[in-house]
């Protein structure tokens, strides 16, 4: 089988773009977890009690919470559905291959999540994508009658869990917003990764890996008939359909993402708001980064996000890492001690070095070196990693 690369002239860029765009979303959400213990456990009014915080948060809660791992669901499902069509083409094994693949991304997500940040999406990713192989093989219709009742059975239980019981909900933990402290600002490593597990049970003990099935595995299966339908491959061709998309999707963003904010964003609707909001949103934004795609200038807009996307797994963990560094006692200790807006101009300081970093990188390499090594124990074979020369004089 041949297992070279697509090449640079065959790549769809809009979904490296749009892959690029989701890692910054979904970083400037992770700041505020990575670097406090208060989108966890409540307290951030009462810990940053300025205007200016407020609305910095009020803004990253409408249009980036929810909104941008939820594109990157979607484009999950995408990458998946296209990796079985080249599968096929090649004469692959296509459901030992694709489950070798999920094996290592959970791999990856194990160390990630536990010796960097319980954050990680990684293990989640590969541990439902695996569910994922039920559905190579099934029709269109039955992705969508699959994604309609996981979604619309998991938002409809669990809101109407919340509506019940909204009289208490805003709980702030005290005793674990000092625990938390106390432990990231120390300088030991056993202390950091006992505290990192801790929190990583919290958010996902219990039931919660049910509720994260049946609203992750909605949006890759969503992905997956978006690939199919090659709406994203033909964007003149499909342009219809990309507008329609993209007017319905902001409709329900609209209403469902942002319209909880002129009765007073009650948390109860909170699941309601990301899931369905957040769905609504993440598709507006591939939609508009579709129809931008058409045209030479919105080329030149998204193409900043075009390296940074090809090598989505190493810049996200490499965040990770980052802000390991930064926040946590074995570096420089700043966590629970800056402001929700200098969060922001750390996101952008340490994603513009990303942008410019990718780039340079694809100069020389044909993979990011953590995509590199993933492919490679996916097809158990080593492959290609420096660019010839002429490879490179054409890249650039």
């Amino acid at each position: 089988m041949n297992l070279d690369p697509i090449s640079e002239k065959k790549r769809l860029l809009w979904i490296d773009a749009a892959r690029g765009f989701a890692i910054f979303g979904i970083f400037m959400v992770n700041i505020g977890a990575f670097s406090a213990p208060y989108f966890m456990h409540g307290g951030e009014a009462e810990a940053w009690p300025g205007s200016v915080s407020h609305f910095i948060q009020g803004i990253i809660d409408m249009f980036f919470q929810a909104s941008f791992y939820t594109l990157f669901s979607l484009l999950f499902g995408f990458g998946f559905q296209i990796m079985i069509d080249r599968l096929v083409e090649k004469g692959g094994a296509v459901y030992s291959i694709l489950f070798r693949r999920m094996l290592i991304l959970i791999g990856f997500g194990l160390v990630h999540a536990f010796l960097i940040w319980y954050g990680d999406i990684l293990l989640s990713y590969g541990i439902i994508g695996l569910f994922l192989l039920l559905f190579v093989k099934v029709k269109n219709r039955t992705l969508m009658i699959w994604a309609f009742l996981l979604m619309g059975s998991s938002v409809t239980y669990y809101s109407t869990y919340l509506y019940e019981y909204r009289q208490y909900l805003g709980f702030i933990g005290h005793e674990e917003i000092n625990q938390a402290i106390v432990n990231y600002q120390s300088s030991s490593v056993p202390k950091i990764w006992a505290q990192n597990y801790a929190d990583w049970v919290y958010a996902n003990g219990d039931i919660a890996y049910i509720f994260l099935t049946s609203t992750l595995l909605p949006l890759f299966l969503v992905g997956m008939l978006i690939a199919r339908k090659r709406w994203l491959h033909d964007l003149e061709q499909f342009k219809g359909v990309l507008k329609w998309g993209w007017a319905v999707s902001l409709l329900f963003f609209l209403v469902l993402k942002l319209g909880p904010y002129a009765y007073g964003n009650p948390v109860w609707f909170s699941y309601i708001q990301d899931n369905l909001g957040g769905s609504a949103s993440a598709l507006f934004y591939i939609f508009s980064i579709g129809l931008l795609a058409r045209f030479d200038f919105g080329m030149k807009l998204i193409k900043p996000f075009v390296h940074v996307g090809r090598m989505s797994l190493t810049n996200y963990i490499s965040q990770s890492i980052i802000m390991f560094i930064l926040f946590y006692g074995i570096g420089f200790s700043m966590y629970g001690t800056i402001s929700p807006l200098e969060g922001v101009f750390i996101v952008i300081l340490v994603y513009t070095l990303q942008v410019f970093a990718s780039k340079w990188w694809f100069n020389y390499y044909q993979f990011g070196p953590l995509e590199w090594i993933w492919r490679g124990l996916t097809y158990n074979q080593r492959q290609t990693f420096k660019k010839h020369k002429e490879t490179r004089d054409e890249s650039r």
